[in-house]
């Protein structure tokens, strides 16, 4: 199953998939860094949006707004994806071995 949203493209294993040797080593930190690298894109392109709207170069208060709610909507996707992988790690490090 792939999960497309504002550029943060996730490629998870679909349900019945069990077999995780075909799984490539460092997947998932190469995953994180694109995640990050897309985020950080995001807001880099409605900081430029804005200094266009700002200087004059560009009249579209509508692009500029969409940029920014792009940059928002990432940015709040990412930290929601982080919660809920530190609440994950919180819960390993609570199990009694």
């Amino acid at each position: 199953m792939t999960i497309s949203i504002n550029g943060l493209h996730s490629n998870l294993p679909s349900p019945t998939a069990t077999d995780k040797s075909s799984a490539p080593r460092g997947a998932f930190g190469e995953q994180l860094k694109q995640a990050i690298n897309s985020v950080n894109e995001a807001q880099l392109v409605a900081d430029q949006a804005v200094e266009k709207l700002h200087s004059g170069q560009s009249g579209s208060l509508h692009e500029t707004m969409i940029a920014l709610e792009k940059a928002d909507i990432s940015m709040r996707l990412f930290v929601q994806l982080r919660n809920k992988a530190v609440e994950a790690y919180q819960e390993i490090m609570r199990m009694q071995v």
